[in-house]
């Protein structure tokens, strides 16, 4: 078989790529290792930024998002008993977020990907990567063989893509954090209109939603922690105790149909590149789900992987692509400062001592009192628009 590119992994980066250089005209062939059922199926990340809902919209993916979507203006960062909004509407006006589920937008990728006859190749099994310091590259899956121009490593941190980058070309960074998410679906409508993120002296909570009936939560527990050690009564109980803080409010509950702790790290990959084969995504670079960076970034890669192809394609010129890297990585790493902050911002540390704590809600205050500080977690939120990154 041949093909222009080829795409290793149909999480959203891969999708979304083979989508976008379809709409250029670029044919490319996606090989994922799961089922369709289980990557339409995985909860994920669920904030859309501003920029990342105009991409989809714009590809022609955005009917149902724009119909099913759940629009916010702002959140609330709640601490010392009460809760205090950053309005997005006047911090940075015509800049929202959008909250629509990760697996929501597999699901319209693998829908218009099928409709326009992409080819998308699931449980495709030994997937490995030949070639990529030649001009004449190719992946190899179940006895055949895939021969392209270009190869898109877009499987994930765990992926085939990154190690098969010879020793020695890569530098990674890289932040192990001292704690966890446990991360809880409930089919229970929302008891909040906006995201809550929560610092308590028993760790942090985030109450966030899916739809109007289905709420997204996450309780910070001790790295390596075991989610068998979590009953809904005691997840239950624990939400209650970090987010019933404010007089007024009680959080509804309900049944809970998905549990499970994420790890929290931040990784960097530099270059994201080599010879012919690019790296977007998890592949190239990891964020602590605070700030809700993971799925725009690599929403983002894409968008600059895409022109850099049909500019190849268009002209024979190689300098977008050899810029490629460059081109993502400002924008990674504003991302990888922001989300660490925000962790920093909301979360105990073990380590902390009442000092640090105290410096902690002295930053809190600013946040939320100062329009310049307000600004830049809104702005940063919401995401930065493309051209200042």
């Amino acid at each position: 078989m041949r093909t222009k590119v080829g795409i290793i992994g149909a999480g959203p980066a891969g999708l979304l790529l083979s989508h976008l250089l379809h709409l250029r005209g670029i044919e490319s062939v996606v090989l994922e290792r799961r089922s369709r059922d289980h990557v339409e199926q995985r909860v994920r990340a669920g904030v859309l930024e501003q920029g990342t809902v105009d991409t989809l919209v714009a590809a022609g993916l955005g009917e149902r998002l724009l119909r099913e979507g759940l629009v916010h203006q702002g959140i609330e960062l709640r601490y010392g008993g009460a809760g205090r909004r950053v309005a997005f509407e006047e911090l940075v006006p015509d800049r929202t977020i959008t909250v629509y589920g990760q697996q929501e937008v597999v699901k319209d990728l693998i829908a218009a990907r099928l409709a326009a006859g992409g080819d998308v190749r699931f449980e495709v099994d030994d997937v490995a990567v030949h070639g990529i310091d030649t001009d004449r590259p190719f992946v190899t899956f179940g006895g055949q063989r895939l021969d392209c121009d270009v190869i898109a490593g877009c499987d994930g941190f765990h992926g085939v893509s990154r190690p098969s980058i010879p020793p020695g070309v890569l530098t990674e960074y890289e932040r192990d954090y001292p704690f966890a998410w446990l991360g809880v679906l409930a089919r229970v409508k929302p008891s909040a209109e906006e995201l809550i993120y929560a610092r308590t002296e028993r760790g942090f909570a985030l109450h966030s939603m899916r739809s109007p009936e289905i709420s997204r939560f996450y309780l910070q527990v001790p790295a390596g922690e075991d989610v068998e050690n979590w009953s809904d009564e005691r997840i239950w109980a624990e939400l209650k105790a970090r987010l019933e803080t404010v007089p007024g409010f009680t959080l509804a509950t309900g049944e809970i149909i998905e549990k499970g702790v994420t790890p929290m790290r931040s990784f960097v990959v530099e270059p994201m590149q080599y010879g012919r084969l690019f790296l977007a995504g998890d592949a190239a670079h990891i964020v602590p789900p605070t700030g809700a960076k993971g799925l725009n970034l690599a929403v983002a890669d894409v968008r600059v992987l895409t022109e850099a192809l049909a500019h190849w394609y268009a002209t024979g010129s190689a300098d977008l692509l050899d810029d490629y890297s460059g081109a993502c990585l400002k924008r990674v790493w504003r991302a990888q400062h922001f989300s660490w902050w925000m962790t920093t911002l909301l979360h105990t540390f073990d380590s902390d001592d009442a000092y640090g704590r105290r410096l902690q809600t002295s930053y809190l205050d600013y946040v939320t009192s100062s329009a310049a500080a307000a600004t830049t977690l809104a702005e940063n939120y919401v995401g930065l628009p493309y051209e200042e990154t």
